[in-house]
């Protein structure tokens, strides 16, 4: 890949020294080496969904809120979804449908399983791809929003992976839709700071919906939206820093600058809290216009030190079209309110919205999923700028950014 070329016909002359000097420091940037991801068996297509779920959860009398569902699938942009929880798990646990009935612990001793589970088969695609051993995998991320308890689920998954007694864990919990991207952000400064630059850092983000499924009610209409477009699912990244070991690593995006912010006086608007019946979500109806409001900015201030974007289209004068996107789909008013507010192409949330429709929001596995997508359209010959930001938003409001610089092919050198 001509990266001098590629620098020279895309941007200004004022941006070429600024990104020159970042492509010379990728030798010492963190990378995503590797990526996977898995979903349970159990698959509902979304057309299905409301009658399945007022079925399991026997609320087919509350019709009034079934037909409400049934018009929140029909515009959640969502064909499929997959779920560790069934039909007959479901109807083993009737303390689950039951809000005044404590299910916590139920609830728990399910993920304590399917959680390590789920994330190994992942995690073993990804450490397939990167092509190196288990074993030399110096760190380990897990996020999750699906357990409560230590030892957490990054213990039994590095037993299950074989992984050595040494690695070094580190757990992230109840971040929300911006797990996964946090923990993104957490192993690139491993990357880059720790190992004395041979550091490899396995990343993964899961979850399993049974932590907060319930029954539908009209006074809880929150878990009507969240039982309408989560799914079950993880995502894991091999990331890594410094020299590559030759013909078997190979950087797929590499990870140039990361950065959170947090919206002031956002706390309630999108809350997440464990209580004696499950986890419970609450979402404001205002979410999608406030991240329309404030995405500009906080892209700007992770951008602009870099020199990456210049005038002419998009928003504000900013050229958002001139970038990839890895948005997370966290539903698709919140896809709508990033292409509005960036004046995007409808081409450019084209994986997000792909990753939404066939696997729903998987939480802070989504942008993992999102990223996998992205590959596998560029490898198609579908490859879009060289240049990209991830972006997930989680509570708080608490959006997270990375810029990422996609490699030529898994073949470049």
């Amino acid at each position: 890949m001509n990266v001098s070329r590629t620098i020279e016909s895309t941007f200004s002359d004022r941006q070429r020294e600024t990104m020159t000097a970042i492509v010379l420091e990728e030798n010492r940037t963190a990378a995503v080496l590797a990526i996977g991801t898995a979903n349970p068996a159990n698959c509902v297509l979304q057309d299905d969904f409301p009658d399945w779920y007022f079925r399991v959860t026997r609320s087919d009398h509350l019709a009034t809120l079934k037909a409400k569902m049934k018009r929140i699938c029909e515009k959640s942009g969502v064909r499929k979804r997959h779920f560790h929880h069934t039909e007959e798990m479901i109807g083993s646990h009737p303390e689950f449908l039951d809000r005044a009935l404590p299910s916590l612990g139920a609830r728990l001793r399910i993920t304590d399983d399917a959680v390590p589970e789920l994330a190994a088969a992942a995690a073993a695609k990804a450490i397939a791809e990167w092509g190196r051993p288990a074993a030399d995998i110096t760190h380990l991320v897990v996020s999750t929003n699906s357990g409560a308890g230590a030892p957490g689920p990054d213990l039994r998954l590095a037993a299950l992976l074989g992984l050595r007694p040494t690695v070094q864990r580190t757990v992230l919990h109840l971040h929300g839709c911006s797990a996964g991207t946090a923990a993104l952000r957490v192993a690139k400064d491993l990357a880059e700071n720790g190992g004395g630059g041979g550091a490899r850092v396995l990343v993964v983000s899961v979850d399993a919906n049974v932590i907060g499924l319930r029954a539908p009610d009209e006074a809880h209409l929150d878990a009507l939206v969240v039982n309408s477009i989560f799914g079950d699912g993880a995502g894991a990244v091999i990331v890594g820093a410094g020299p590559m070991v030759a013909a078997v690593e190979r950087p797929v995006f590499h990870m140039v600058a990361a950065a959170q912010a947090t919206l002031p006086g956002t706390e309630r608007v999108a809350v997440m809290r464990a209580g004696e019946s499950g986890l419970h979500y609450g979402l404001g109806t205002e979410l999608p216009a406030m991240v329309r409001g404030s995405i500009e900015r906080c892209l700007v201030e992770v951008v602009a030190p870099l020199g990456l974007a210049g005038g002419g289209g998009g928003g504000g004068g900013w050229n958002w079209n001139s970038f990839f996107w890895a948005m997370h789909p966290g539903g698709r008013a919140i896809l709508d309110s990033y292409e509005a507010a960036l004046g995007l192409g409808p081409e450019k949330l084209a994986a997000s919205r792909h990753v939404l429709s066939e696997y729903g929001n998987v939480l802070g596995a989504t942008v993992i999923f999102v990223l996998d997508e992205l590959r596998r359209r560029r490898r198609g010959g579908g490859a879009d700028c060289e240049w990209g930001v991830m972006v997930a938003v989680g509570p708080g409001i608490t959006i997270e950014t990375m810029v990422l610089r996609a490699s030529g092919s898994r073949d470049e050198p």
